[in-house]
């Protein structure tokens, strides 16, 4: 059985249909605190079964305890975290506690249990603000914000823990840009409040539930001035995380892979794709640009390719746009969708 923590999130969901189309059993611990007991529901619709469900938080060592006494646990997928760069700013402790301390509370019941297979949700942001383009996951490591901070420290834990004893199986994997949505509809991103990333945000703009979209920064060094990100759709994303798994299951080396595609789509580039697949244009508001903004930033992507024999299947940015606002206009549609 995977153990897959932050199942119901959107990253969590997509990989949790991904496992259970390849036949796996899947356990899922979530404490719902930003996502919905619904998106359960949904993964049944898509994948003709139910994941297990444990609503729990992974501090609670007490419980997992229980949990992992009570299920045959072969190997974890950890995602299970607070991700918003702003609010970890604001709420640096909150993210330490929740982030760190629930991680280790995870690794330390892995260890009583004997679980040492992990794939551990990382992020592009413990680079920093690399002066190279594109990044090599041998680049120098850093953060500018407590979230990115996070994730830095649960890699270096995962590897003294590694370190500690044999038999332990870890792959990091560090996203870029995850964007889309289910090729059903039933799952995507689904963000409290006004969203973080462009684009929910550029969707929710098109379908009229936001009035303009602010473009951050229009004289970086990039063909058009704005900022380029590499986008990466989340079902590719979900399948690098299988794939990642089979991976140390199979035998394979500890490993740090990016997670992206090797190019980047500029905000306008982003903008044009979603006014033509929409048919109308949407409006927008020329802004400053945000303090911590690189101009650019895109993987270099071969290792993941590689080790994994990975390949893409979405890698267009008319089908992420359109898997994007269809997600959103199911939200809108079927408002049942938001509700726990």
């Amino acid at each position: 059985m995977i153990l897959v923590t932050g199942g119901t999130g959107y990253i969590g969901s997509h990989t949790v249909v991904e496992l259970m189309a390849s036949g796996k059993d899947v356990l899922i611990v979530d404490n719902l605190c930003n996502s919905k007991a619904s998106v359960l529901d949904r993964i049944e619709r898509i994948a003709g079964r139910r994941p297990g469900f444990a609503q729990l938080d992974v501090r609670d060592r007490i419980a997992l305890r229980k949990l992992f006494s009570a299920h045959r646990v072969d190997a974890v997928i950890h995602f299970a975290g607070l991700k918003a760069v702003g609010e970890s700013v604001t709420q640096p402790l909150a993210y330490y506690d929740n982030n760190v301390s629930g991680s280790v509370a995870l690794f330390e019941c892995m260890v009583e249990a004997g679980v040492k297979t992990i794939v551990f949700s990382s992020s592009a942001t413990v680079y920093g603000d690399s002066p190279q383009m594109p990044i090599r996951e041998e680049f120098p490591l850093s953060a500018s914000n407590p979230y990115g901070r996070t994730k830095l420290m649960i890699e270096e834990i995962l590897r003294d823990v590694a370190k500690s004893a044999s038999g332990w199986e870890v792959a990091l994997l560090r996203y870029f840009n995850p964007v889309g949505a289910h090729a059903s509809g039933l799952i995507g991103e689904d963000p409290n409040g006004i969203p973080n990333n462009l684009m929910p945000y550029i969707a929710q703009v098109a379908l009229g539930t936001l009035k303009e979209l602010p473009v951050y920064g229009n004289d970086y060094p990039t063909p058009d001035g704005t900022g380029v990100r590499d986008y990466i759709h989340v079902e590719d994303l979900a399948d690098a995380h299988l794939r990642a798994l089979d991976y140390l299951r199979d035998g394979g080396a500890a490993t740090t892979l990016n997670c992206g595609y090797g190019h980047g789509y500029s905000v306008r580039e982003v903008l044009r794709t979603v006014e033509r697949v929409h048919g109308a244009p949407l409006r927008i508001r020329e802004a400053p640009r945000r303090a911590g903004d690189p101009p650019m930033l895109v993987a270099h992507a071969s290792r993941v390719r590689q080790a994994l024999n990975w390949s893409p299947r979405y890698d267009d940015l008319e089908t992420i746009v359109r898997t994007q606002l269809e997600w959103e206009r199911r939200l809108i549609r079927e408002p049942v969708l938001q509700r726990n």
